[in-house]
């Protein structure tokens, strides 16, 4: 399975959202250069997290973006889904029913093993996804990152402090 960048992309922007104080809205040129992210490419991506409601977003001189529930409650899985979408990653096409050997359909009573192993799969990669939060994410952050991230969220313009 691939994944498109957009979701390395809005997981990290996510993360970072973390370190923003309560009830602050977040420039998406601010979060575009935190990750030298062409910000053209990113509002497409931070607009779908906002439609699922992972992200809220707010217009005016104030505007921006900032997490729409509390971290501990937003999954990968959300995040993921807000940008690829939920659908399975696998579509059977049932082609044991076509060509030189085609099973008769009656015979083709339930998903053949391969649509089995498949969905498997995907259910457990979900369920893997949907048991890691933002937050924690934020907490597996390298020492010194949390506090680079609120500083450069403060004033995009001032020098960020040392990693510790």
């Amino acid at each position: 399975m691939k994944l498109s960048q957009g979701v390395e992309w809005a997981m990290h922007c996510c993360v970072l959202l973390v370190q923003a104080p309560p009830g602050t809205a977040v420039r998406r040129t601010t979060l575009a250069g935190y990750y030298g992210l062409p910000d053209a490419y990113l509002a497409k991506h931070l607009k779908s997290l906002a439609a699922a409601g992972v992200l809220l977003a707010t217009s005016g001189p104030r505007g921006g973006f900032r997490l729409a529930r509390d971290p501990k409650e937003i999954t990968v899985l959300d995040v993921v889904e807000a940008v690829e979408g939920a659908a399975p990653a696998f579509v059977c096409t049932e082609i044991r029913q076509r060509g030189a050997c085609a099973m008769p359909a009656e015979l083709c009573d339930g998903p053949c093993g391969v649509a089995r192993v498949m969905d498997d799969a995907d259910r457990a990669w979900r369920a893997s996804l949907r048991t890691v939060t933002v937050a924690d994410l934020s907490e597996r952050l390298p020492p010194g990152l949390q506090e680079r991230g609120r500083a450069w969220l403060e004033d995009p313009t001032a020098a960020l402090p040392p990693f510790a």
